[in-house]
């Protein structure tokens, strides 16, 4: 008589989130939702960059009839195309017929001339004329007007949409798996904190994938450009920013998984989710609002749920000492580490809890 023994192998810990991070990396990537939105977004910052060069480079020459000497302050300006009018029967019917947008007429006045044109002030033309009195800076600001707000807005921007993209992402997909039950069928061939970790894991690398891919078609759009000096100053801040992405993405996706293990139906994923998109929100319109408030920008650069984003931008400015990125992001690890124990017992603790939602303290009580 032969007796004939089945051993059933469970997965490691490892194998499981392993297998878990595969199976969150493939349903996004399969999604035709995912594929469309990013490549949308990746046209939207490439045509956005061009876009913005096209319309900022625009200036256009006025063109303009002169009788007699052609004036200085027409002769030395760029945004001036000189057509010369034997006298101003002829110079007002060039402007008639539309051959010119004005004409300067000599008069007698200080100035020397005068601009006739058919039927508004061509505004262009007298700002491009008018002679302004030369500016002296005492203290003089490297960092032209409005480029901090575009900054921050960018690195903000990619880091938000990134995290609460994926964070919405985890947050459905639990509250699916324990609406339907199939998390009781997971949970029979991989332990708890396993499948945690692997749908922290699996986003991760969807987030910091998409986050590169979107940082790398800022690079095209500006090379194609040719605003190389600016691709130069954030080389090294992309660098930082790609670094502290990781991290601070872990610590928000830990918060989202969290708080989606405390509810059992989408209808009640509002009052989960709208903490953990505040830890993120309040944070970028910080570093929106308050990007030119040294003291304010300092502070979060510090905060583990701003340093993504806040650090990147003083480092591009210069504002940050060497050793400062290093302090915030060890910060920002200690911080990760412990949200992720923190949310790891919370996602144990309520995983298999259905109907009402779970507080937050009998999670963290519950054995």
């Amino acid at each position: 008589m032969t007796t004939t023994t089945t051993t059933s192998t469970r997965l490691s810990t490892w194998g499981a989130t392993l297998l878990v991070a595969e199976r969150e990396i493939l349903s996004q990537v399969r999604s035709k939702a995912f594929l469309i939105s990013t490549a949308i977004t990746l046209a939207l910052v490439i045509g956005g960059i061009i876009l913005s060069s096209v319309l900022g480079g625009r200036a256009e020459a006025t063109s303009v009839a002169i009788v007699g000497p052609v004036p200085a302050a027409a002769a030395d300006s760029e945004l001036v195309e000189v057509t010369q009018a034997a006298d101003r029967a002829e110079a007002e019917k060039l402007v008639r017929s539309g051959a010119v947008e004005a004409a300067l007429i000599p008069d007698d006045s200080a100035v020397g001339f005068g601009i006739v044109a058919l039927d508004e002030a061509p505004d262009g033309l007298v700002a491009a004329l008018s002679v302004s009195p030369q500016v002296e800076l005492l203290e003089p600001s490297s960092t032209p007007p409005g480029l901090r707000f575009i900054i921050g807005l960018a690195f903000g921007l990619v880091f938000m949409l990134a995290v609460l993209g994926s964070g919405a992402t985890i947050m459905q997909n639990t509250v699916q798996e324990k609406q339907s039950r199939v998390v009781e069928i997971l949970l029979a061939a991989v332990p708890a904190r396993a499948l945690l970790a692997g749908k922290i894991l699996g986003n991760s690398v969807i987030g910091v994938g998409t986050a590169a891919a979107i940082a790398a078609a800022a690079a095209l759009g500006l090379a194609v450009t040719g605003q190389t000096d600016l691709l130069d100053l954030l080389s090294a801040p992309l660098i930082w920013f790609v670094v502290f992405f990781i991290f601070g993405f872990v610590l928000v996706a830990s918060v989202f998984a969290a708080g989606a293990a405390l509810v059992s139906r989408q209808e009640d994923t509002g009052t989960v989710m709208t903490p953990a998109m505040m830890l993120v929100m309040i944070p970028y319109f910080g570093v929106v609002f308050f990007g030119d408030n040294p003291l304010i920008m300092t502070i979060l650069s510090y905060v583990p749920f701003s340093a993504p984003v806040a650090m990147p931008v003083r480092l591009f400015f210069g504002e940050a000492q060497w050793w400062e990125p290093l302090i915030a992001l060890a910060l920002l690890v200690v911080a990760t580490a412990a949200v992720m124990l923190v949310a790891s017992k919370i996602y144990t603790n309520s995983l298999l809890r259905m109907g009402a939602r779970v507080s937050l303290r009998e999670a963290l009580r519950a054995s």
